[in-house]
């Protein structure tokens, strides 16, 4: 933590999980306040997940369980964030794609 070891108490953090082949709507995986919200991060950021941060969204998390799918009052904004987050997978490869053909150069 970059505050001399004190994690901010009012910081949210929520995982979501979402399969669209098997998975009727996205799940929440995790959930956590203060030093869990950045140990939650923290993975994010170990793992290169995109993190999205939106405190209206996160007050809506908060009503729900872990392993429970999000109600369908979140669906569209959670799909505006995957939709977002597919296109910046899909620009890192497009990236990545063209360094490469230019490095064979």
């Amino acid at each position: 933590m970059k505050d001399g070891g004190k994690a901010d108490i009012h910081k949210r953090a929520y995982a979501l999980k979402y399969n669209p082949s098997s998975d009727p709507a996205p799940k929440v995986v995790a959930s956590g306040r203060g030093y869990l919200a950045e140990k939650i991060l923290d993975k994010a950021r170990e793992h290169n997940i995109p993190t999205h941060y939106d405190p209206a969204l996160a007050e809506e998390l908060s009503k729900v369980d872990v392993g429970d799918n999000i109600p369908p009052e979140l669906y569209e904004v959670v799909a505006q964030i995957l939709v977002f987050i597919g296109n910046l997978d899909r620009y890192k490869l497009e990236e990545q794609a063209a360094k490469n053909a230019s490095a064979k150069r």
